[in-house]
């Protein structure tokens, strides 16, 4: 049972510390933005983020006419 634990730690130890090794080596190491409103090809294809798409569904239509109930 603790062979088995401490084989799976070790794996994700070296796992972590592989994946980080370009940006903790790097220089204003970052992680890659991934977001899909700051994708250029995706803006080129008018795809926006959900969060963004909602937000501007949300807003108030200026023109819209009140209706009375």
């Amino acid at each position: 049972m603790w062979k088995m634990f401490l084989t799976v730690a070790l794996l994700l130890l070296a796992s972590v510390a592989l994946l980080s090794v370009s940006i903790l080596i790097r220089k204003n190491g970052r992680f890659p933005n991934i977001h899909v409103g700051k994708n250029p090809a995706m803006r080129k294809r008018g795809i926006g983020c959900v969060e963004s798409q909602d937000a501007e569904a949300q807003k108030t239509n200026p023109l819209a006419v009140n209706e009375k109930s």
